[in-house]
């Protein structure tokens, strides 16, 4: 879709098919190639420290990258909701939680206007700025993310209450529709856990797949 100079871009409106999914049932979405940043790290989201330092320096860069856009190029956008891919050698281990095997990128949306050299530029403003070092500002980077068709589906609830969502996938509704896992498991998360009651928490389930 199209923006004007003077729309401020916001990519939940602008791309409703891919961050409004039902969530009475699984969906299929053809998703394009998007632009994030992004900050690769391991462990137990609830405890590892370079998760929670991977999130600050996504979202520091991403609202330097904001007001920079706005200021020099007259384009305003909405800074993107943080979205995470997990990966694990089981993928069963996401239906046990056994969160100390996940390894993930953080993520957050970039629009196409936003080039490698302005990212570079707000990492060495936000680290300049900040008043203690931050490591995973060496690991953040822009990157393009082709997931192609893929099933989502909306769970409203605890992240911990995802299991039974996921095990319906993986083992009932991926076996038949004679699809298997072509791509990390992909989480995007509309509610900020912050201030959300956990039972009240919008998290969009996304497995991009291919036919078996």
């Amino acid at each position: 879709m199209g923006t004007r100079v003077t729309d401020k871009y916001d990519v939940k409106r602008d791309r409703r098919e891919l961050y409004g999914a039902s969530a009475r049932d699984f969906t299929i979405v053809d998703v394009p190639p998007m632009m994030y940043l992004a900050v690769d790290g391991h462990g137990d989201p609830n405890t590892a420290a370079e998760y929670a330092e991977a999130v600050e320096a996504l979202f520091g860069v991403a609202y330097a990258l904001k007001f920079r856009s706005k200021r020099q190029l007259g384009r305003d956008f909405v800074v993107a909701p943080l979205e995470g891919l997990w990966r694990a050698d089981d993928p069963e281990t996401f239906v046990t939680r056994d969160k100390e095997a996940w390894s993930w990128t953080m993520l957050i949306g970039q629009p196409e206007w936003i080039d490698e050299a302005m990212v570079a530029d707000e990492v060495t403003a936000v680290r300049a700025k900040s008043d203690r070092p931050v490591p995973a500002l060496d690991r953040l980077e822009l990157r393009e993310l082709r997931e192609g068709r893929s099933a989502q589906i909306l769970h409203v609830g605890s992240y911990d209450d995802e299991a039974p969502t996921l095990a319906r996938l993986h083992h009932e509704w991926m076996p038949q529709h004679g699809l298997a896992f072509n791509g990390d498991h992909h989480e995007i998360y509309l509610s900020d856990a912050r201030r959300t009651a956990p039972e009240k928490l919008r998290t969009i389930l996304r497995q991009p797949v291919r036919p078996v």
